[in-house]
């Protein structure tokens, strides 16, 4: 008779399963982590106060933004 209790409970195993994953997915996609204006690092925080700051991105002719690559990879002057 037992083994009939757990035949019973185990449909609602997957469903509350399933239940539990869409409220978290569902909760954590309010906002950014770090905002777009945030300094990443100290580096950067003294490139900012130097006057050396590069944007990490860039827009191309297409009006796309791209990583700077070329600006930020440049030796420093």
């Amino acid at each position: 008779m037992a083994w009939r209790r757990v035949l019973l409970a185990f449909p609602l195993v997957p469903l509350l399963v399933t239940l539990s994953g869409l409220l978290l997915g569902a909760g954590g996609c309010e906002r950014t982590l770090f905002p777009e204006n945030a300094q990443r690092t100290p580096y950067e925080r003294y490139q900012i106060l130097r006057g050396k700051y590069r944007p990490a991105t860039e827009e191309d002719v297409y009006g796309i933004n791209r990583p700077a690559l070329r600006s930020r990879l440049r030796p420093l002057e």
